[in-house]
């Protein structure tokens, strides 16, 4: 019995010991599965974190960009958009100190921290501080507070001039962009970039989120139409941050006879196109909040008709009308009067009959429906559309087919294959998800 009952625990301790040993094997096996299954999670986990925390703007980066402006003469092409987030360390009392957070203009700080170095700004539409209307030409000055040479680069001069270049070792770009092909500051870009390839000199572009760059939508722009509110050939909405943009302009040879510019882009962190942004200041007078940088792209078609946007209230970008449209569908009402962003409003002193869309939900997509709306119950279809539509469209066809009755779905179709053609050059240059 004594031998059976040693017999009988050798055989369950070999038992357990076999047992176990399958079970770690197992787990083993599992444990590997897992982990590449881990692995995945935390990839994704991180893209979802990363969605969570705070964007990282290019501009606050100054690891980055410091060491390429150290010892250099440089330029900075910006305007009230261009911010910096300044943290520093202040005594509460004798034996404890606090952080403060501060934001600062780019220019107002780099002069502190590279004294002497800057030889001038360039200023875009809307001017260097952003108090100019739209289409109103910015003129040449020096900065009440940093007595800076300000060079315009809205109205006779939108290139900078050799000139203008002489002397600087680099061009720092930071504007805040809404990704709008009608949007000018993407214009701005171009000339700089082509004038700076022209002149050897570097451009460094410091990456801002793009408030509508979760989409890619509307008609691409036609060559013979091309202005200075649109140089491309991209959709009216690209998807695109403006560092992106600038990759862009060069790998595809847009700048003047296919010369490239020694480009670099200093990337934002934690951002992907589909994150949220609001702009934490305005970027030009007329879109004051981020309902109307959603609604920018699709109802600017309206500033290429006898339609107003709501220039000359407080509601810019976000209701339309004009004392044209038909009364029985248009209920509500506005008068457009001078001020900060509008000094020669549309429809100045006029009732306005139209649409409220304040409390209009996000776009994904644009939204051609209130153009033909507005086309249809209008009075006088003769004076509905200006010349100044067809730069806004970069091409003649959706004119065209809003007159001869097309619906919103019949004239996207046109759009979709060439889009899809967009995005697959869009990829090369794409620098987040």
């Amino acid at each position: 019995m004594r031998f059976y009952f040693r017999f009988k625990n050798t055989f369950f301790i070999w038992f357990f010991i076999s047992l176990f040993a399958v079970s770690c094997g197992s787990q083993n096996k599992s444990k590997k599965i897992i982990t590449n299954s881990t692995d995945k999670l935390v990839q994704n986990t991180t893209k979802k974190t990363a969605k969570k925390q705070a964007i990282g703007i290019a501009a606050n980066r100054f690891d980055n960009y410091f060491p390429l402006l150290k010892g250099k003469v440089f330029a900075v092409v910006a305007n009230q958009t261009s911010r910096v987030t300044i943290t520093h360390k202040y005594a509460v009392n004798e034996r404890t100190t606090g952080t403060k957070t501060d934001t600062l203009h780019l220019v107002d700080y780099l002069n502190r921290q590279f004294p002497k170095q800057i030889k001038t700004v360039f200023a875009p539409e809307h001017g260097f501080r952003g108090k100019a209307d739209a289409g109103e030409h910015v003129k040449n000055g020096i900065d009440s507070k940093t007595h800076l040479p300000i060079i315009s680069l809205y109205g006779s001069n939108r290139k900078p001039k050799p000139e203008q270049l002489k002397g600087l070792d680099v061009v720092l770009f930071d504007i805040q962009d809404v990704g709008v092909r009608f949007y000018t500051y993407i214009s701005t870009l171009h000339y700089v970039m082509e004038a700076c390839a022209e002149a050897n000199i570097p451009v460094i572009v410091l990456d801002r989120p793009n408030p509508n760059a979760h989409y890619v939508d509307g008609p691409i722009l036609e060559k013979e139409f091309s202005s200075f509110v649109g140089m491309h050939p991209v959709p009216l909405v690209y998807g695109m941050t403006i560092g992106e943009y600038a990759k862009m302009i060069n790998g595809e040879k847009w700048l003047k006879n296919g010369i490239t510019c020694d480009l670099t882009v200093i990337p934002l962190q934690n951002y992907t196109h589909q994150t949220p942004y609001n702009l934490p200041v305005i970027p030009s007078p007329n879109l004051p909040n981020a309902t109307a940088i959603n609604l920018y792209p699709s109802l600017a078609f309206f500033e290429g008709t006898n339609v107003s946007c709501g220039r000359g209230t407080e509601m810019q970008f976000q209701v339309y009308g004009s004392p044209f449209l038909n009364k029985k569908y248009n209920t509500f009402t506005f008068t457009p009067h001078p001020n900060f962003g509008a000094k020669f409003p549309k429809h100045k002193g006029k009732v306005c009959y139209g649409q409220d869309l304040r409390n209009h939900k996000k776009l994904n997509m644009l939204n051609l429906e209130w153009l033909i709306d507005a086309y249809v119950n209008t009075k006088d279809k003769s004076t509905f559309f200006t010349a100044f539509f067809t730069k806004l469209a970069g091409t003649k066809k959706l004119q065209k087919q809003i007159e001869q009755g097309y619906t919103y779905r019949e004239i996207r179709k046109d759009w979709l294959r060439p889009n899809m053609a967009f995005k697959k050059v869009r990829s090369k240059y794409l620098l987040y998800e």
